[in-house]
């Protein structure tokens, strides 16, 4: 259990015990270049706010997946380059970098963009970002793939033939290795603009690939009526079904949660996670995280400023999001909270988050043995005095990590659980 792992150490003993801390090589590398038997080692970290690099120890953002070999697999952005690199060793070690492409300034880098990788059973490895297309926010995602276990990919590709705009791209890898991916889509408020109306936001498109990437069939909409600035949460239900959440627009103006399921009979009922009444035109830059368990239940963490809740939230649904249970706060109601990330393994669930207490950012984690009817108490993961990223999940297999990168302390891969 994740409350006895943490408990079992003192602070500093977990630190030694489970900080798996590793920076990135600075140096550039051609995509098409073999690095299957390189390894890079660990140097100190920048304290610095100004890095120049592009590799991890620069990195605004990163993001981990495991493939089906035990491969982590971690995909970041920075000074305007995307990068993947490997580790056979849970980030003791990684490859030298791949330089997937070189945007400069006009990589998507907002709060809430990060690239997106997943590899499929065969070591088949799939990327999608976002970089802006001109000056007003007008953005473009791009694909490549990897045939190799990502020691070379193909040349990055529009995902989509359409000229206006697409940001914040999620993705989900199926059991039978079909991938889904979601994205914020403006064509319908670049027509409304041609056509001289204005319509708010953006909206909810998705598509599906049974090739691994390489082609995708023709997008859809879940919902016409969206935010425009925040990520999409993605989790997969037991009939392997995409489940999605995020900042819908309801009627009045008003920015609140929704979740959807996207079956093969497409997108389904749109439904409101909870009715926080947050009425705004600003881009909050902070998307909801959403897990489904093994017995379907949906988890859904997320942050708002409304008339009648503020602050970060976590709610769960027993029937697809027809209802879900009352919103319970996240962290200490005086307490600087963002950044919910969520992860479900059969009933257990594990939730985390950061805190700024005005110098430091810390990590709290939190977990439910019983489908998130009870919660332990948060326990403190992790802290930095620098820039930080948001904490994210990921398993190998029953194994739970925490997955932290900051500037001062490199990339950070902590155990945190184990499916029991």
């Amino acid at each position: 259990m994740m409350s006895k792992l943490f408990t079992s150490f003192s602070r500093p003993l977990l630190l030694t015990a489970l900080f798996l801390s590793v920076l990135g090589a600075a140096g550039r590398t051609q995509a098409q270049m073999d690095h299957a038997s390189q390894t890079m080692n660990i140097t100190p970290a920048k304290t610095s706010s100004v890095c120049h690099g592009s590799g991890l120890d620069c990195a605004n953002a990163a993001s981990p997946f495991f493939g089906a070999d035990g491969q982590l697999l971690l995909a970041w952005t920075a000074n305007g380059v995307v990068s993947v690199a490997q580790s056979s060793d849970l980030g003791k070690t990684f490859s030298i970098p791949v330089k997937i492409a070189e945007h400069g300034q006009s990589l998507d880098v907002g709060s809430d963009a990060r690239p997106q990788i997943v590899s499929d059973k065969q070591g088949k490895v799939f990327l999608a970002y976002a970089f802006f297309k001109d000056s007003h926010w007008n953005a473009q995602i791009n694909t490549a793939r990897s045939m190799d276990g990502g020691n070379t990919f193909t040349a990055p590709v529009s995902l989509v033939q359409d000229a206006s705009s697409q940001r914040f791209p999620s993705i989900l890898i199926r059991p039978d290795d079909s991938i889904f991916i979601s994205w914020i889509d403006k064509r319908l408020v670049a027509a409304s603009k041609q056509g001289g109306t204005k319509r708010l936001g953006g909206s909810i498109a998705y598509a599906f690939s049974n090739d691994g990437g390489k082609t995708f069939q023709a997008e859809q909409f879940a919902n016409e009526n969206s935010c425009e600035c925040c990520r999409i949460g993605g989790s997969l239900d037991p009939q392997a079904q995409p489940v999605i959440a995020y900042r819908a627009i309801f009627s009045g103006g008003i920015r609140d949660q929704a979740s959807q399921v996207i079956s093969t009979k497409g997108a389904q009922a749109i439904r409101r996670v909870a009715d926080d009444n947050w009425k705004t035109d600003a881009c909050p830059h902070h998307g909801p995280s959403i897990a489904v368990s093994g017995t379907g239940k949906f988890h859904v963490a997320w942050y708002t400023q409304g008339s009648k809740r503020s602050g970060v939230f976590y709610a769960n649904s027993s029937n697809q999001g027809l209802s879900y249970s009352k919103p319970s706060r996240i962290g200490a109601e005086s307490a600087n909270v963002s950044r919910p990330y969520l992860l479900a393994l059969g009933q257990q669930v594990w939730m985390t988050w950061k805190e700024f207490d005005g110098s430091r950012s810390m990590v709290y984690i939190k977990h439910s043995e019983d489908d998130g009817k009870t919660w332990s108490d948060p326990q403190w993961a992790s802290q930095t005095s620098s820039y930080s990223d948001h904490p994210l999940l990921v398993n190998q297999g029953n194994t739970v990590f925490l997955s932290w990168l900051t500037r001062q302390d490199g990339y950070q891969l902590i155990q945190i659980g184990q499916r029991q």
